[in-house]
């Protein structure tokens, strides 16, 4: 098995719908997996989406486990060499799993690869690329300079390296991601990505981002205008500076 794709739904079924038609496209040529994780939908999900894509890996959660415990469940029963995280809010364009298969294939230090998000609109997302939040770029972005936590000196049209790949379009080798111990379940959403991609890097892993395309509907998967979305960003990323930088000031 080649690639194992990964997507966690909580009630948005018609997101998921398109999603699974583009990783079917993009992977028609694949020795493939594909894997829904259901997070306790209310919206009837998997019956809806079981007729439609019958040939899906579908594990149904009977409560919310977030982000990182439900890809983790599917990420232990899968096969593929490679697993891809993808958010259920993404339509992915038809070379772009070829590519990065074919990219990973020839750099073997390669521990993840993200690629060029776009927004609903079309603009290209910033957060395609992103460094490591140091206490230092962490307190620059929060002043207004997000220059160095964007990696905003990077050609949007090359491979380049790069620090932090988005958990929207995760891309992992799967030797890679077991020797790091899978995603770290302290997180319940968001923060995961950012602390998988720094375990890569901290286990000699290069992280890359490919000029490939994807859009991605940000935030119809979440609503990040709610209370609950900065609690549980903030939060994530308090257990990030608690877990990798308060050590080293004891």
């Amino acid at each position: 098995m080649k690639l194992s794709v990964i997507i966690v739904n909580y009630n948005v079924k018609q997101y998921v719908e398109k999603c699974l038609e583009s990783v079917y496209v993009a992977g028609k040529d694949i020795d493939m997996e594909v894997f829904v994780v259901d997070n306790a939908s209310r919206d009837d999900s998997v019956a809806y989406l079981r007729e439609r894509f019958p040939d899906v890996n579908y594990i149904e959660n009977k409560q919310n486990l977030g982000f990182s415990r439900a890809n983790n469940i599917a990420i232990k029963e899968s096969k593929g060499d490679y697993v891809l995280l993808l958010n259920p809010d993404t339509v992915i364009s038809e070379n772009v799993l070829s590519e990065c298969i074919a990219f990973a294939d020839a750099h073997a230090g390669t521990g993840a690869i993200g690629v060029r998000m776009h927004n609903e609109d079309g603009t290209i997302a910033p957060e395609s690329r992103r460094s490591v939040p140091t206490p230092w770029i962490a307190v620059s972005k929060y002043l207004g300079n997000s220059h160095k936590y964007y990696m905003s000196w990077l050609p949007w049209d090359k491979p380049c390296r790069i620090e932090v790949v988005s958990g929207a379009f995760c891309f992992l080798r799967r030797q890679a991601l077991f020797q790091v111990g899978l995603l770290d379940e302290d997180y319940f959403m968001y923060g995961e990505d950012i602390d998988l991609s720094y375990q890569l890097l901290q286990h000699g892993y290069v992280n890359w981002y490919l000029p490939l395309d994807i859009t991605h509907f940000k935030g119809r998967s979440t609503i990040k205008t709610s209370f609950r979305y900065a609690y549980v960003f903030y939060k994530a990323m308090l257990i990030f500076f608690v877990k990798h930088y308060l050590m080293f000031w004891k």
